[in-house]
């Protein structure tokens, strides 16, 4: 070996480490190819791999959380049914006490919403779900006007508590 291979520590062959020392072929493999290529290449497979593997972990992750969220509201819906059922059945037994100084819709009225109360009671929400859906599919018109009419209710109960 001659002393620049010696203090580059280079052995003189080819294909070794990228540099082929006496034969002139400087930055390249014994196979004619750039010997960085290999090499960058593997680096941006392992780069790839990793931000998949950590892109996968994170999507894991947020549907665990969504999951989480979802259980939780509907425990909490599931836990506010007996206090809305109450709210209802009040109402219902309001509307049949006045109701003697009025005709037969508020006793009607009241009816309806005492039989609301009892489903909200009975009924969990799954259920509720299931029989929304299957409203909606029967009655499809009818279903798209309560949904504009709840939309409407519900934006304008947001702008008047801002």
């Amino acid at each position: 070996m001659d002393d620049f291979n010696k203090q580059s520590g280079n052995s003189g062959k080819t294909g070794q480490s990228g540099q082929s020392g006496q034969f002139g072929q400087s930055g390249q493999s014994s196979y004619g190819t750039p010997s960085g290529t290999g090499t960058a290449a593997a680096t941006a497979a392992g780069t790839a791999a990793r931000a998949k593997e950590q892109i996968s972990e994170k999507a894991t992750e947020v549907k665990e959380k969504v999951s989480e969220f979802g259980r939780k509201a509907a425990d909490k819906i599931d836990d506010s049914r007996g206090s809305a059922a109450g709210a209802l059945e009040q109402t219902a037994s309001s509307l049949h006490s006045s109701g003697d100084k009025l005709s037969g819709v508020a006793h009607s009225a009241a009816d309806k919403i005492q039989a609301t109360a009892d489903y909200v009671r009975r009924t969990d929400l799954k259920g509720m779900s299931e029989d929304v859906q299957e409203l909606v599919k029967r009655y499809p018109s009818q279903a798209l006007a309560a949904a504009a009419v709840l939309g409407f209710l519900v934006a304008r109960g947001l702008r008047s508590n801002d």
